[in-house]
């Protein structure tokens, strides 16, 4: 797939950076690079893999000059860079635009400037039906692509993205915060039990960009169908992994919440192409000629339903624990504690 292909990952210090490098390093790839501002990390993920084809740029999708100076002679892009923390992105909105909007204009300028063959743009379920700044700036950014890929055409560079849920145990995310509390003999905190959200793996969000590299057209959007739970359950089930019986403390929702996620909106729904294990949200190609829209219209969207983590497969608390011991991140820290598996 990546044979002698030169394939660079902005953010590729993060989570799925990680994820998406350790799939192909060891392949006939030709060079993987790592495209981020955190130079400890670049660091970190020097000495761990200690591989040649690993090649390591600082920079800032925030500044066109130092992405241009990554892009040259790259065949792919994995557009992963993000300010993503929800609270973070409440109180600093206008720094969830600088990165996830600006910066993902300025990784397209840079690669239709360089005609990289293609961009895969990484979104978030936060963008269906947003409520908080780091949802709308997806949202925005989602637009942003879609328009690119309009104006440029495909066989110069094609451009399409991504959208999924949460990705367990990932930086930041709730998991690892539960297994914290319970090391340090502390409550349990769930801002509500009932509140739903989907759960995918580092490595389905792997094989979705993947899926979407073989198959999504200029500025389509693909989604996995996703198992969710509710997160009382996914609370309880991590305190059974570890034989603890820490307090579940609800503390109410933070700043910038939903109840549930949606990956596909009501009009997307109306829309979107049922691939099986994905969906495709296809571009919409309509130009500044609206005239015969007033005249014909779209469907009715009275009987449409909206794809979310309330209406998705909601595993049970057993699920939940069956999924989480797939992890080798769960496997370590189940073993760093003594807890027989």
């Amino acid at each position: 797939m990546f044979s002698n292909k030169t394939i660079l990952i902005t953010g590729g210090t993060g989570s799925f950076g990680n994820a998406v490098m350790e799939r192909v390093l060891n392949t006939d790839i030709k060079e993987v690079r790592i495209f981020s501002r955190d130079e400890k990390k670049q660091e970190d993920m020097r000495k761990k893999y200690k591989n040649d084809k690993l090649k390591f740029y600082i920079g800032d999708v925030r500044d066109l000059a130092s992405v241009k100076n990554a892009m040259h002679e790259v065949d792919f892009v994995f557009h992963a860079a993000a300010f993503k923390q929800v609270p973070s992105c409440e109180f600093f909105p206008l720094e969830a635009v600088k990165t996830n909007i600006l910066g993902t204009d300025n990784v397209l300028t840079a690669a239709v400037d360089y005609g990289i063959q293609k961009v895969i743009c990484l979104s978030t379920d936060k963008a269906a039906y947003p409520i908080n700044a780091m949802g709308i700036s997806k949202a925005m950014m989602e637009k942003v692509f879609i328009a690119k890929a309009k104006t440029i055409s495909p066989n110069r560079t094609l451009i399409c993205g991504t959208r999924y849920g949460n990705v367990i145990a990932s930086r930041g995310s709730v998991i690892p915060l539960f297994i914290e509390q319970i090391k340090n003999g502390q409550p349990i905190t769930i801002t509500n039990p009932k509140m739903t959200r989907f759960l995918m793996s580092l490595e389905e969000a792997v094989e979705l960009v993947i899926f979407a590299f073989h198959h999504a057209n200029a500025g389509d959007i693909m989604v996995q169908k996703a198992p969710a739970c509710y997160i009382g359950d996914l609370a309880q089930a991590i305190k059974e992994l570890f034989h603890k019986d820490n307090e579940i403390k609800v503390i109410g929702t933070r700043h910038g919440e939903k109840l549930y996620e949606t990956l596909l909106t009501k009009e997307e729904y109306l829309v979107a192409e049922d691939l099986g294990q994905y969906y495709k949200i296809p571009a919409d190609q309509r130009d500044l000629n609206y005239e015969k829209y007033f005249e014909t219209g779209d469907k009715n969207l009275s009987s449409e339903i909206e794809y979310c983590s309330h209406n998705t497969k909601l595993l049970s608390i057993e699920q939940i624990k069956e999924k989480l011991l797939e992890l080798e991140y769960i496997q370590n820290e189940l073993i760093s504690m003594k807890v027989l598996l």
